[in-house]
């Protein structure tokens, strides 16, 4: 039987962060045993790992409803998880979305940080109509967003429409249209939709709906972080190295702090976090 372990992402309390289930030897599982893991585990992913070489792994993640190509905070929990075991130093995973090299090192706490080193990212501009069509499934209107900041579908792993709105309070107020948003996502091939309020240049606050996962919010997304550096980038908002905070799942009552380090020269994006166990009930 497999042995699975829980872990939350991106937080350095059990009760913050986001859940994820971790298996560190998949080999005797199929796809659908798989995926019933993730929905007995029932949080937004759980994530699967298949050693194929030293320090070298195959990586799968399933939803509860759905194989998902990436996941980052999953990813971030499996590296910390196996270092815990192991050694900490690099380790390689090659997901469906391609190779994830991970550096993992232990802090003066003695808690094990992950970085993890993004697939190349890609932002365009979103059409009306994809605009649109979010927003009517948000129940927002087009004047909260913040002109300065034009939504776009970025790719970190997956693909996240983003959306910067004017002031905090709107991200607050987020109560969507869980059927319509759901089918509009699946329509488009988005992930989740990263809703963003931007603080100062180095602070982003963040909300990501996945009902396309079966889950109404993720309170941290690793994936949707490396999509938002790849997104300033394309704007032309990194014109040197930047590191940026993403913090995410306050609302939910899980704060989450996310670490992206963004360069103008290189298209990947190397989000950071820990992760820690969650006790057993």
């Amino acid at each position: 039987m497999a042995e699975i372990h829980r872990y939350a992402a991106f937080t350095t309390t059990p009760t913050g962060g986001n859940p994820a289930g971790v298996v560190l030897d998949a080999r005797d599982l199929d796809e659908t045993r798989m995926q019933q893991i993730a929905a007995e585990v029932g949080y937004s992913e759980t994530a699967f790992a298949l050693p194929t070489g030293p320090r070298r792994f195959d990586l799968r993640f399933f939803s509860p409803l759905a194989e998902v190509a990436f996941c980052g905070h999953a990813t971030i929990a499996t590296a910390v998880a196996l270092a815990e075991r192991t050694t900490v130093g690099d380790l390689f995973f090659d997901t469906p979305a391609g190779e994830i090299a991970i550096s993992t090192t232990t802090g003066s706490s003695g808690a094990v940080q992950a970085g993890l080193r993004s697939v190349p990212t890609t932002s365009r501009p979103a059409t009306d109509v994809e605009v649109r069509d979010a927003l009517k499934a948000l129940r927002w209107s087009a004047e909260g967003l913040d002109s300065t900041f034009p939504p776009h579908v970025s790719f970190g792993g997956n693909e996240h429409l983003v959306l910067v709105v004017r002031d905090r309070e709107r991200l607050a107020e987020l109560d969507y249209d869980f059927d319509v948003l759901k089918a509009l996502m699946l329509e488009r091939n988005w992930t989740t939709l990263q809703l963003v309020w931007r603080q100062d240049d180095q602070t982003f606050h963040a909300r990501n709906p996945f009902p396309v996962g079966g889950v109404v919010e993720d309170p941290a997304t690793g994936a949707a972080a490396a999509a938002l550096g790849g997104y300033l980038r394309a704007l032309g908002r990194v014109t040197e190295p930047r590191r940026l905070t993403i913090i995410q799942g306050e609302d939910m009552g899980r704060r989450s702090e996310i670490t992206a380090q963004v360069s103008p020269d290189d298209p990947r994006v190397t989000v950071i976090g820990g992760a820690v166990p969650i006790p057993s009930s």
